[in-house]
C-alpha cells in the first residue's frame, strides 16, 4: 500500500478509498472492519512521521465510538421504540461525499468553460441616446409610427408618372429650412414637412426633425392619442 495522506482530500475520502479497496458496498460496511483499517492507516502515517490533519484524528475518535457502541451489550428494546444504527449517519455522509466527488469533475469542466468567456463593464451609451423634446403623451415610437403611416400613404398615392430630379439635400440645409418654416408658421403638422416625395428628401427630412429635437431646437407635441403630431418652436 502506498502510504501518503496528501492524496486524500479528507477522512471521508480515505474511508471511501478503504471501502473501495475492500470491494464492498457502502451499505454493507462493518464498523469494526472499517475502523480497524482506518486506524491502521493512520498508525502507519504516524510511523512515517507524517503530519496528520486534525480532521483525520476526529474521524478516528468517531469510528472508535461507533465501534464501541456496536460491541457493547444492547439493552432490551421496548416495543415500537426505534434504535438508531450507528452506521446510518456514517453511511449517509459517505454517500453524500461520494455524490459530491462524482459531480466534481463536471463542476471543474464548467468552471474551465466559464473562464473562456471574457466580459467587460457595460459601456455608458448615454451620449448616443436620441432624446427627443416631446411632451408627456408622446414618445419616439409615436413619431416613428406617424412616419411609417406617411410612407404607406405615400406608397398608396404614388403617381403613375414620376419626374427625375438631381436636387441634393443635406441634414444641415434641411434642418435650416424646417426651422424657418416653424418660425414663420409657429406650428407645423409633421406630415406637411414632407412636401416632396423623393426617397432622399423624405429620409433627410425625417433625420433633420430628429436632430432638431435632439438639440432642443423644436418641440414635438400631440394633444391626444391618434391625433396629428405637430412641431413648434421651443418656448
Amino acid at each position: 500500500m502506498d502510504f501518503t495522506i496528501d492524496k486524500f482530500s479528507g477522512p471521508l475520502d480515505l474511508l471511501l478509498h478503504l471501502i473501495k479497496q475492500s470491494n464492498i458496498d457502502i451499505y454493507d460496511i462493518k464498523i469494526e472492519d472499517i475502523t480497524n483499517q482506518y486506524l491502521d492507516y493512520i498508525k502507519k502515517m504516524k510511523e512515517l512521521n507524517l503530519n496528520i490533519a486534525s480532521s483525520y484524528l476526529v474521524m478516528s475518535a468517531e469510528l472508535i465510538e461507533m465501534k464501541a457502541a456496536m460491541l457493547l451489550p444492547k439493552p432490551e428494546i421496548i416495543e415500537d421504540e426505534y434504535e438508531e444504527d450507528p452506521r446510518e449517519k456514517l453511511i449517509q455522509r459517505l454517500i453524500e461525499y461520494q455524490n459530491y466527488k462524482e459531480i466534481l469533475p463536471k463542476l471543474h469542466e464548467l468552471e474551465f468553460d466559464r473562464k473562456q468567456y471574457y466580459t467587460k463593464k457595460a459601456s455608458d451609451i448615454s451620449d448616443y441616446d436620441i432624446k427627443t423634446n416631446l411632451n408627456d403623451d408622446v414618445d419616439l415610437s409615436d413619431l416613428l409610427q406617424a412616419f411609417e403611416k406617411f410612407l404607406q400613404k405615400k406608397e398608396d398615392n404614388k403617381p403613375l408618372n414620376t419626374k427625375i430630379t438631381t436636387k441634393e439635400y443635406s441634414i444641415t440645409k434641411r434642418s435650416k429650412e424646417i426651422r424657418n418654416i416653424i418660425r414663420e408658421k409657429k406650428q407645423v403638422n409633421f406630415v406637411e414637412l414632407f412636401d416632396e416625395k423623393t426617397k432622399s428628401y423624405v429620409v433627410i427630412t425625417f433625420l433633420s426633425i430628429l436632430v432638431l429635437s435632439k438639440n432642443n431646437e423644436i418641440k414635438i407635441i400631440q394633444e391626444n392619442n391618434f391625433e396629428n403630431i405637430m412641431l413648434c418652436e421651443v418656448s
